[in-house]
């Protein structure tokens, strides 16, 4: 796989709503191009009212009209894009420019050996995910199965996360030993024993580390666990729970997390 590429999104904006991007450039194009509202927006995939209304955008954008138009009823009518449009237009497309020389001379900077590649940078702050814990990691091993898979996730020295998914979820996510991929665990699935106590439980995962945090609501306690090499676990557990274990900052406590309740996403 690629790494990821840098690009950039030029807008220009006047105001909480009048805003124009390349998409309107497009359009702007478009009217050039065809002399016509109409046509303009067939060839951008717009319809006829959604061109007009972005037309009149961008009329209202800039001290002078960008394009002077005459509706022609069915048909169609005239429209053209005035000198100060096609400036807009030379002149946004020269911002691109160099945005794009720009953005190549930092890719070259952040092309560090050392450090991580750009699709693992940008595509975990791009992640959205409902679940509270999100653990960035390498695939140590895959321990196959007659319909699931056993896939083992380091996330740092020491600490590792074992989830259990289908056959053919290891095969769509292509997990094999060193893929970056990132642990999925709900606060919620996650429970809290004390660290000095040798437990047996079915839970696969047993991670331990000391409370960092402790947020206490109405009814639910949010604890957050510090583990190895500067990665955190967050549970809730209730308030009645909370107190009865006398959780408080440095406590040492093991988080217990069964395989099935950790969901592996990739880039």
């Amino acid at each position: 796989m690629t790494d990821l590429a840098l690009t950039a999104s030029l807008v220009l904006s006047k105001g909480a709503r009048a805003r124009m991007g390349a998409d309107r450039i497009a359009l702007l194009e478009a009217v050039r191009d065809h002399g016509s509202i109409t046509q303009a927006a067939r060839a951008v995939g717009l319809s006829y009212k959604a061109a007009w209304d972005a037309i009149q955008v961008l009329n209202n954008l800039f001290e002078r009209p960008l394009t002077t138009a005459q509706p022609g009823g069915r048909g169609g009518g005239a429209a053209a894009v005035t000198a100060e449009g096609l400036a807009v237009i030379r002149a946004f497309h020269l911002v691109e420019a160099e945005l794009a020389h720009t953005l190549a001379v930092l890719e070259q900077k952040l092309a560090d050996p050392a450090g991580p590649p750009l699709n693992s940078m940008f595509w975990s702050l791009a992640m959205k995910t409902s679940a509270r814990n999100a653990l960035r990691g390498v695939v140590d091993r895959v321990t196959d199965g007659a319909v699931n898979a056993e896939v083992t996730l380091t996330v740092a020295p020491g600490v590792e996360i074992t989830a259990v998914i289908t056959r053919q979820s290891v095969a769509d996510l292509d997990l094999k030993p060193g893929r970056a991929a990132i642990a999925l665990i709900k606060s919620s699935f996650i429970i809290l024993a004390p660290a000095d106590e040798a437990l047996r439980t079915s839970a696969r995962n047993r991670l331990v580390g000391t409370v960092g945090r402790v947020e206490n609501g109405a009814v639910n306690s949010e604890i957050t666990l510090d583990l190895d090499a500067g990665k955190t676990l967050t549970a809730t557990v209730t308030l009645e729970s909370a107190r009865a274990m006398e959780l408080k900052v440095g406590t040492p406590l093991a988080a217990l997390i069964k395989a099935s309740h950790v969901i592996l996403a990739v880039e």
